[in-house]
Parts: C-alpha cells; structure tokens; sequence
C-alpha cells in the first residue's frame, strides 16, 4: 500500500489529506464509490503536520467530518502520484500496445512479429506512447517504427451512415479511424473508416452506444 497526498485549494485556503493512491485513483476514475482518509484529519499543510480548523473546514466543505470531506478533495481536487507509479504506468501502457501491435500486425510477408521485436522498434524508434486508449494512437505508432521495420496493420475498413441526431456524439469515436467523410443533405454523415481488426468489436460497441444501434454499417471487402 503506498500513501499519497491529495489536495484541493478552497475559500483561499489550502487542504490536504493522505489516502491510499490506488484507491484515490480509483475513486478519482468513478471505479469505486467511497474513499477513506488515512488517519483522521485534514490539515492545511500535511508535511509540517498543521491541521486546519473546524471553522475553514466548516466554511469551505459545510461538514468537519473527514472521510466526507476526502471525497470532495480527491474527486474535485489533485491526487499526488509518485514516480514508482508514473513508470509502472508507462510499462502497462507500453505493454497494451505490444501486445496490440503483435495480434494485429505482420510483416511484408504476412508473419506476426515478436513481442521483443516490436518492443525493440519502439524503443529505437522513440515512439512516444501517450496515455490514450491504443487504438486512438495506433497509426502513429505504426509510422513510427515502419521506419525501422516493414510492418503493415491488418485492419477493417468500414462505411457508416449516422444519422444526423447523432453525429456530435459519434464524430469522437470516429475521428482517429476515419479515411474521408462526406455529410449528406438530410445532416446524417457518411464516413469510410479503417479499424485495427482486434479492436473492431470495441468499436461497433462505442458506435451502437452512441447511436442507440441506428448507424447503418458495411464491411467494404478490398479486391483482390
């Protein structure tokens, strides 16, 4: 268990309390409904051990009970996360688009690549991984270290029809996949897209749920 400060600046005054950083992250992210505050205070600066008083408390949350007050500071405010815990994210994000790239990639001759390999051309090619779902910076990642290795993505290119009610809530789950687009007279857009094949049913389940299942699909079949 790692404890972390969590910070929040109200009425002019600052608060702060120790948590569990996997559990304030957590709750942070909406995974869990309740975070509890390490020890029973909340202070104005935690290092120097100064606790803040009933009244600022009263004043800036309505409340001096602590674990209510933890939610609104953690929800609303800063969560201080460590280095140790910087870098293990970076290995998960690092590894996610590993395994993407060897499910769904080969070389110029049809074959997968090794987890090493493309791990490999990552590093040479100083990729930078964001922390973004991967296959919203999938064709990036894939220029990067074509430059090193031929790869190519095995993808599926779809033609959407949206109607037009739904257009601004589906235009951001399209727009990292779309070739080219074309909006017709009733408002509704049609879009051609190209979807990395291991990530496709994910995608018809943002798409449906944004649409309520009322966009119109076809699977275009390159020619031979």
């Amino acid at each position: 268990m790692t404890n972390t400060i969590a910070r929040i600046k109200k009425t002019g005054k600052n608060f702060e309390i120790i948590v569990d950083l996997d559990n304030a992250l957590k709750f942070k992210k909406g995974m869990s409904k309740f975070i509890e505050a390490e020890g029973d205070r909340v202070f104005s600066d935690s290092k120097r051990g100064l606790a803040a008083s009933n009244s600022d408390l009263m004043q800036a949350f309505g409340t001096s009970d602590v674990n209510a007050i933890a939610q609104v500071i953690v929800k609303q405010g800063e969560v201080l996360v460590t280095q140790e815990h910087r870098d293990e994210e970076k290995d998960k994000k690092i590894k996610q688009v590993v395994d993407f790239i060897v499910t769904n990639s080969v070389d110029q001759n049809g074959r997968p690549y090794t987890p090493n390999k493309i791990k490999s051309a990552l590093e040479q090619a100083h990729v930078n991984i964001k922390n973004l779902p991967v296959e919203n910076q999938i064709k990036e990642i894939i220029e990067g270290i074509s430059k090193l290795i031929p790869i190519r993505l095995e993808t599926k290119k779809i033609k959407i029809t949206i109607p037009a009610i739904h257009t601004g809530k589906a235009y951001g789950i399209i727009s990292s996949h779309k070739e080219n687009e074309r909006w017709l007279n009733d408002g509704s857009l049609e879009v051609i897209v190209n979807v990395p094949a291991g990530a496709i049913l994910d995608f018809y389940d943002k798409l449906n749920g944004v649409t309520h299942g009322s966009a119109l699909t076809e699977e275009i079949k390159e020619k031979e």
